[in-house]
């Protein structure tokens, strides 16, 4: 493709239609400090030395498989089988990366269709879609997906959800008609979370948004808020950052959820920094036509054979833009295939068995925890999470304890950066975690407290 440049009249021309003044304008939102920083880079460098330079900055971080790791709060440290990155790279998978053309993409679009019916399963649901981009984005479009089924604007965050997930929502609503009551987190105290969000319930509500497990871990019944939402023609929407838990917790279907959003990063993905992840989302049957992204269905072709065609693709690329569901260009596609995969060898009873595992660590750790002077566990219910409460601030801690060779779990500093949680700390523990691992957070925290 050749590259056609714009004129300076061409680029006048679009910003006198946007009403900017100028392509600086575009951006001055940004703060002034992050545009064109200076970088400081070398002129040039043969790749030998490039590789031992990236090497050597490389050998500074801390891998998550070498040290004793409790770092959860929305991404999961699990066992991925080695059979997961043999089997995406099957050339049977290698089809057309954007399956408009069923006949050339039917490996991409079978892997979608077991995907889409694995989240609905999980999950208690109808339909789900081929995925989103994270868990954090599927909630935003979930949030806009109740304004457009109950043609209502006010949207209620309860303080259980995930803080990230909370800013992605705000962000995306920023230019819609969307109001935002965003209710205070809890920690030692789920039940008034949740009676919170019910209390702010009303006729104007088009939606909660509760997370479960909450982001201190805990677990609750949702069945009464779903109730009070229904009441009032409001939808309940289930925010589920660790997709293990489906495995030991009731769905969110059963408790009478409307759409159910998540992160499915925990099957099949690695940590991989910080991404990509795969974003889940699934609604009732009614709704469908409200979701965004892409879905897959299966039919039969000319001949009577079993087949796959995208059959709800409600974007701005197929249809008139105002009427797109969202403007998502894809879905997760690597990332949704290492899940389908990796679901598909565990299977229900091994789901199940991975999810009393996580538990059942997590049990050990808060019997230790418990023992510990000066600490205090805030949960009476939970999957793989635990919150405590320390007598010193949560970040000087964790940062000690990393510089031992600990990565002790994620501070409420950094998700509250407003100080009113700086004593709250969440630690994770996954089937990955020994008992070694366990003795050695509780010296280290017992030696730092002493």
């Amino acid at each position: 493709m050749r590259y056609l440049p714009l004129s300076e009249g061409d680029r006048q021309q679009m910003l006198n239609t946007i009403g900017a003044s100028s392509v600086d304008e575009l951006f001055s939102d940004i703060d002034a400090k992050y545009l064109n920083p200076a970088i400081d880079l070398p002129l040039s460098k043969t790749e030998l030395e490039v590789e031992r330079h990236l090497g050597r900055m490389a050998g500074k971080n801390t891998a998550a498989g070498n040290v004793p790791f409790f770092v959860g709060a929305g991404a999961y440290k699990h066992h991925v089988p080695a059979t997961v990155d043999h089997m995406i790279q099957r050339g049977e998978f290698l089809t057309a990366y954007t399956p408009y053309q069923p006949e050339i993409a039917q490996g991409t679009l079978q892997y979608i269709f077991e995907f889409q019916s694995q989240v609905a399963a999980l999950t208690g649901m109808d339909v789900a879609n081929a995925s989103m981009y994270d868990g954090s984005t599927a909630c935003g479009e979930a949030v806009l997906m109740a304004r457009r089924v109950t043609r209502k604007k006010d949207a209620i965050l309860a303080g259980n959800l995930h803080p990230h997930y909370r800013a992605v929502v705000e962000t995306l609503t920023q230019f819609t008609a969307d109001n935002i009551n965003a209710l205070d987190t809890q920690p030692e105290s789920p039940e008034a979370e949740l009676l919170a969000a019910m209390d702010a319930v009303d006729g104007d509500t088009s939606c909660v948004v509760v997370q479960n497990p909450g982001i201190c871990g805990h677990v609750m019944d949702l069945r009464p808020l779903a109730e009070k939402c229904h009441a009032n023609k409001a939808l309940m929407i289930v925010v589920v950052t660790e997709v293990v838990s489906m495995g030991a917790v009731m769905s969110p279907g059963e408790m009478d959820a409307d759409i159910v959003v998540g992160e499915g990063q925990s099957i099949g993905n690695g940590l991989n920094y910080g991404g990509p992840y795969v974003g889940l989302m699934a609604t009732r049957q009614k709704y469908v036509r409200q979701m965004p992204g892409r879905l897959c269905g299966e039919t039969v072709d000319a001949d009577g054979n079993r087949g796959f065609v995208l059959t709800l693709s409600t974007r701005e690329q197929h249809i008139r833009r105002e009427k797109a569901t969202s403007n998502i260009c894809t879905n997760s596609g690597l990332c949704s295939l290492a899940f389908t995969i990796h679901m598909t060898l565990l299977g229900e009873a091994g789901l199940q068995k991975l999810a009393r595992l996580n538990h059942f660590t997590t049990c050990k750790l808060r019997g230790a925890l418990q023992k510990i002077n000066g600490v205090k566990v805030l949960n009476k219910s939970f999957f793989n999470e635990l919150a405590i409460e320390l007598p010193v601030n949560a970040v000087e801690l964790v940062e000690k304890l990393a510089a031992g060779g600990i990565l002790a779990g994620v501070p409420g500093g950094r998700l509250y950066p407003d100080g009113s949680h700086d004593n709250l700390l969440l630690l994770a523990a996954t089937e990955t975690v020994t008992d070694d691992d366990i003795a050695a957070l509780v010296t280290a925290i017992e030696g730092e407290l002493s």
